[in-house]
């Protein structure tokens, strides 16, 4: 297996037919249907449902379509946001992108990584992007389809040994951490994360303040660091664990200050870690 973990900037975007708008509607439509003259449908729908609940954790069902659907652009275009490389990556590699902050809804992550809209396939040619959520997500019908075709998939630990394991590389997981700690403290100007995993750095400029009002555009874009190796440990000791965790730290530490001004960020800001 070929893997390395990437510090990563990310960025806000609002998420068009977020889940608390698409979820209720999709299961209204379901339900509709299994009561109504497409019952027959439906219920084949809900037969191929069980056959098919193992695709979250096998890497999904990312649609190039969908990824690119026009309408990705206006969101990208409405704030604006951008995605800059400063890094060129190995498509023969896997990597994991660590996403900070969680913030609310995440919806940097999902902007940058389930859609074309900043050019994440230009930048990064040869890379599939995987952005890792709930498992709960993925038994909820046609919201599961809609959520894979833009590489949404599951986090359970076989999820992520099927993305890192996959043989040519080219494979990318992404995974938002913090999680619902961190995202009860998403507020304007909040610069403290939780680390609570020896995992990989990724930093969203304007994360907690686009969740909380219209940010300033000029402030706002997303900036790709460069790889931090770690080596393959398969029953790494908790001195090793810590090693690493805080290497992690430090390149995302470096990665906020060489550009935090850039976005906004006041020089006597810094990060903090609990």
């Amino acid at each position: 297996m070929s893997s390395q973990f990437l510090p990563v900037t990310s960025q806000f975007i609002p998420v068009a037919l977020s889940s608390s708008q698409f979820i209720p509607l999709c299961t209204l439509l379901f339900v509709l249907a299994l009561r109504g003259p497409l019952w027959l449908p439906a219920l084949l729908y809900g037969l191929w449902l069980l056959a098919d609940r193992d695709t979250p954790r096998r890497g999904g069902r990312p649609c190039a379509w969908v990824r690119a659907w026009p309408v990705w652009k206006h969101f990208r275009d409405y704030f604006p946001i951008s995605l800059i490389r400063t890094t060129p990556l190995d498509p023969g590699r896997n990597y994991i992108f660590g996403f900070h902050p969680h913030g609310v809804l995440a919806a940097g992550a999902f902007g940058n990584f389930c859609t074309e809209a900043t050019g994440f396939g230009l930048l990064f040619p040869g890379l599939r992007p995987h952005l890792l959520t709930l498992p709960c997500w993925f038994r909820l019908p046609l919201f599961r389809d809609y959520a894979m075709a833009g590489g949404l998939v599951s986090s359970e630990p076989s999820s992520l040994e099927h993305l890192l394991a996959g043989e040519g590389g080219g494979r990318v997981a992404v995974i938002a951490l913090g999680g619902p700690p961190e995202s009860l403290e998403a507020q304007p100007g909040a610069l403290r994360l939780q680390l609570l995993t020896p995992l990989v750095p990724v930093f969203s400029f304007g994360e907690n303040e686009g969740n909380f009002g219209v940010p300033k555009g000029e402030f706002w874009g997303s900036q790709m660091g460069a790889p931090l190796e770690l080596p393959r440990v398969p029953n790494p000791s908790g001195s090793q664990v810590e090693l690493w965790h805080r290497r992690y730290r430090e390149s995302l530490e470096r990665l906020f200050e060489e550009h935090k001004e850039g976005f906004g960020v006041p020089p006597e800001r810094h990060l903090s870690f609990v």
